[in-house]
């Protein structure tokens, strides 16, 4: 059967994308484009002559219809696997993951327990990494719905062509539309988008998803009332990083938060109120039937009573005479528009929501459950999902931007050496950030400026203040501390937040509403992380907070985990090995508190930075160090892949929600088997960061990589509004070097070097050193669940990377012997890998994974014409720039950008 339907999925994917490659064929020719249509791709050969302008236009639609094309496929595909095979042979889903759960022998109550502590959380970021313009992903849901549409059985040959025609007259909009951004896009744009899928598509998805969580419940035998009773409904909610995150983002300023927090809060109005109006289309129950609870009477009366427009109030009563479920609807909405307006109306969405449940209770006096199930409980839920925040916003600053910011203080203060407190020895530091958190006395009064970085924190602060005054901790995440190297790095915030006054002065002492949290980046911090969270954990400060923000309540400390830096620091294996190792550490300490850890993880759109499948990321972490509390980023052009149509994003979402269920009750309930390979991996993961460390450390490695990749271009492109590097530096370095741009650049160039580099040498090590342990890991990887993860990711790397294109790039190299040496080592690996990778798994990847190799093959012709073209392009910019021609260099550029963005199209990711 799983054959069946892998074949079905290939002739899937052909007929539809011959479907919209015609289509798009009819575009061109209505304007005037016909030298284009010899160079479709998909419909046989290609002519060998020179290809005409728009070449790079044309496959990048080519291979956005494609991936459109590619998603329709796999959820036509998984809707028919459930039709033969059952709900429950889908892995990731509810139906799955409750199964999972009884065979663990839960019962009921148990699992209801464990659900109730599932809360997942995507985080929008707003990194450089989508290369698409809004206005091109609205002409893609255009086409996609109509795709959609198609798919109706019982249409005519007539409607048939007619939804061709509005195919072919969305492609010609986006042949005229321009791709890609000719200026740098700026925060209000990137809130923009993440607004339209936090109000436009999630609460959609978020109904779609308790319609199925409740059809796999029922379907499992367990009763709904028990579940509803317990209130234990898994959560999804969700954050945004955009106008919070100031970690090398200038533009993020104190006004930028506060407007953006303005932003979220009226869009959730405009959500809210569009889904009440939808509500009570439905609540057509008349007087005239039933018996009227008075509870519902007595409600409406208030209401009525209390709205600031008596005359629009009565006008509602009036024109929904007999309906009076429908009147209160209407006064709810109209509360909530005093509300938004700040003319009164609720205080907070709790009041709201109480009045929805009155709604549900007195409805349920009529017998309406259906009523109830499909429309009230969905909007009950929407609520307590995106209350009066849409989404939360956590703030992120760099350490070394707190110490500088402290400094100032310090200084203005007069407190001696305070100007160089960066540099004091961690003990000095901790005692003197400890003693200053006995006393709620400020450095300097809250008018006087320190300095730009203290006064750009301490204004960032007190926004959130403002924001905690006015509307209580809704909408307000964390303080996230990026590159936390000491337990002094999470002191020095708890110390600025005193400052501008959101500390908060108990019995006890001074406390944090707000949690803090560290994040762990590089390899060297990860290795340090379970001692750093100690002293985090038992600081006096902490512990006092934990008692004002749980009151006796479980404590919850959430840890970030970044995905990026770690890996370009030592390598994808070794870093692997570093969170991993870091988890289960810390999971350890946090439980002798009694703490349950919440991890963040920072994982990117590519492998090289965290990505991976979602149900196979979850099973792969150590045993014990899944909550139920999971948040983790999505970044860039994921968020689109993901969630940009509804059926798409409902499966993710759900992917998601069900995968860190499952997880959460197999560390909780199941046995921690034995990994037959863990005994290897320390030794792997050595090998691995020597080769990838000699190679950076290599005399002339820089001078190579600015020339054998695009990095130079990506550093002048205009995809994100955030800089590509850490500080404003002239001088070129790795560790300025933001992760995003590193792995976007090998990437482009079709190198893929931080996804694998470093693993043939770790495997080849093992095996001439221990051939006995090579052996035995060889038998066994097919039990050890963190190694295949971490091995397959490197294989798929592998699989992406293309030799005959690294060569093509690596010859913009200008010294010879620079290239042939740096090229040796690469390519040297590159073999070793294929060869030990293939050993170890037993078969070549094209057999073991057809359905990842069709993939992959099918955008390799017209993506070999891209890349040769690119590099054509790369030459001339460079020359033209070498020879100061600024002005035919910029001319030149949009066109190097348009390769980059049909690049990106093809390959499915930037970085």
């Amino acid at each position: 059967m799983r054959d069946n339907l892998r074949s079905e999925g290939f002739e899937l994917i052909d007929s539809t994308l011959s479907l919209l490659v015609d289509s798009l064929a009819d575009a061109l020719t209505s304007l005037g484009e016909d030298d284009l249509l010899p160079f479709l791709p998909w419909r046989g050969e290609t002519p060998k002559s020179d290809p005409p302008e728009g070449i790079q236009q044309l496959y990048s639609i080519g291979f956005q219809l494609l991936n459109m094309v590619e998603e329709r496929v796999s959820s036509a595909i998984r809707r028919e696997r459930e039709k033969e095979l059952g709900a429950d042979s889908i892995r990731g889903l509810w139906a799955r993951s409750l199964g999972e759960m009884k065979k663990l022998e839960m019962s009921e109550d148990q699992i209801v327990e464990v659900l109730k502590n599932v809360h997942v959380e995507p985080v929008l970021t707003a990194h450089p990494t989508e290369a698409k313009r809004a206005t091109v992903r609205e002409r893609h849901r255009e086409i996609y719905q109509n795709l959609v549409t198609s798919e109706y059985p019982k249409f005519t040959n007539r409607e048939k062509s007619r939804l061709k025609t509005k195919i072919t007259a969305a492609l010609e909009a986006l042949w005229r539309t321009g791709e890609i951004h000719v200026t740098r896009p700026d925060l209000n744009m990137e809130l923009r988008n993440a607004i339209y899928y936090l109000r436009e598509m999630f609460p959609s998805v978020l109904s779609r998803l308790d319609g199925h969580f409740s059809e796999a419940w029922r379907d499992a035998g367990f009763s709904m009332e028990k579940l509803q009773k317990a209130d234990a409904t898994p959560r999804l909610t969700f954050g945004t990083w955009i106008g919070g995150d100031r970690d090398g983002h200038p533009l993020v300023t104190p006004e930028v938060t506060e407007r953006t927090l303005g932003d979220l809060r009226d869009h959730a109005f405009v959500l809210l109120r569009k889904e009440l109006k939808e509500l009570a289309f439905h609540l057509t129950i008349s007087s005239q039937f039933q018996e009227i609870p008075a509870e519902l009477k007595k409600r409406i009366d208030l209401l009525r009573l209390d709205l600031k427009d008596p005359i629009w109030a009565g006008k509602v009563i009036e024109q929904n005479r007999d309906e009076p479920w429908r009147q209160l609807v209407y006064l709810m909405r109209g509360k909530l528009f005093e509300t938004a307006n700040a003319t009164g109306g609720y205080h907070g969405p709790e009041q709201l929501s109480e009045d929805l449940a009155l709604l549900e209770s007195t409805l349920k006096t009529t017998g309406c459950d259906h009523l109830i199930e499909q429309y009230v409980t969905p909007l009950r839920h929407k609520v307590k999902t995106f209350g009066f925040h849409l989404a939360t916003i956590d703030i992120r600053q760099n350490s070394e931007y707190h110490d500088t910011a402290l400094s100032q203080l310090l200084s203005r203060a007069n407190i001696e050496d305070g100007e160089n407190f960066a540099d004091w020895p961690e003990d000095k530091r901790c005692a003197f950030l400890t003693k200053e958190l006995e006393t709620t006395r400020p450095f300097i009064h809250n008018r006087c400026s320190a300095g730009p970085e203290a006064d750009s924190v301490l204004n960032s602060y007190r926004v959130i203040a403002k924001q905690l005054h006015d509307y209580g901790n809704h909408g307000i995440g964390a303080f996230i501390v990026s590159m936390t190297r000491s337990v002094s790095d999470l002191l020095v915030v708890y110390v600025l937040m005193r400052e501008a006054g959101l500390l908060i002065n108990t019995e006890d002492g001074l406390a944090s509403p707000i949690e803090v949290v560290p994040l762990y980046e590089t390899k060297e911090d990860l290795d340090a992380s379970e001692r750093l969270l100690t002293g985090f954990l038992d600081h006096p400060v902490t512990i006092r907070s934990f008692k004002l923000r749980f009151q006796g309540a479980q404590i919850f400390q959430q840890v970030m985990l970044g995905y990026s830096d770690s890996n370009k620091d030592c390598g994808i294996l070794t870093a692997a090995w570093a969170l991993h190792r870091a988890e289960k550490a810390m999971v350890d300490i946090a439980a002798e508190r009694d703490i349950k850890l919440g991890y963040f993880h920072g994982r990117g759109g590519t492998i090289s930075r965290g990505a991976g499948p979602t149900q196979w990321f979850m099973a792969a972490l150590p045993h014990g160090s899944m909550s139920g509390h999971f948040r983790m980023t999505e970044q860039g052009e994921t968020i689109a892949q993901k969630y940009a149509n509804l059926s798409n994003a409902t499966y993710n979402a759900e992917l998601l929600v069900a995968s860190a269920a499952s997880t959460a009750a197999q560390h909780q309930y199941g046995k921690n088997t034995d990994d037959p390979c863990v005994q290897y991996v320390p030794r792997l993961a050595e090998g691995s960061e020597d080769a990838y460390k000699d190679l950076l450390r290599t005399e002339g490695f820089i001078p190579f990589y600015r020339e054998a990749t695009i990095i130079d271009a990506l550093e002048n492109s205009r995809i994100g509004s955030r800089p590509a590097r850490r500080t404003g530096k002239k001088d070129f370095s790795l560790d300025d070097l933001r992760a995003i741009p590193w792995v976007f650049s090998w990437t482009q160039a079709r190198f893929y070097l931080p996804g694998w580099f470093g693993t043939g040498s770790a495997l080849k090590r093992l095996k001439d050193e221990s051939p006995q342990d090579f052996a035995d890991l060889k038998e066994n990887l097919s039990q050890s669940v963190f190694l295949t993860y971490v091995l397959t990711n490197v294989e798929t790397n592998l699989a992406s990377a293309n030799r005959e294109l690294m060569e093509s790039y690596a010859n913009l190299v200008t010294d010879e012997a620079l290239r042939e040496k740096f090229m040796g080592i690469i390519l040297n690996e590159f073999e070793l890998t294929r060869e030990l990778l293939a050993e170890v798994f037993k078969g070549s990847f094209e057999t073991r994974r057809p359905r990842m190799s069709k993939t992959l093959d099918i955008r390799e012709e017209p993506l070999q014409l891209l890349h040769k073209q690119q590099v054509k392009l790369i030459a001339e910019w460079r020359a033209l720039k070498k020879f100061s021609k600024e002005e035919e260099a910029e001319k030149l550029f949009p066109r190097i950008l348009l390769s980059i963005n049909a690049i990106s199209s093809g390959l499915r990711t930037t970085g």
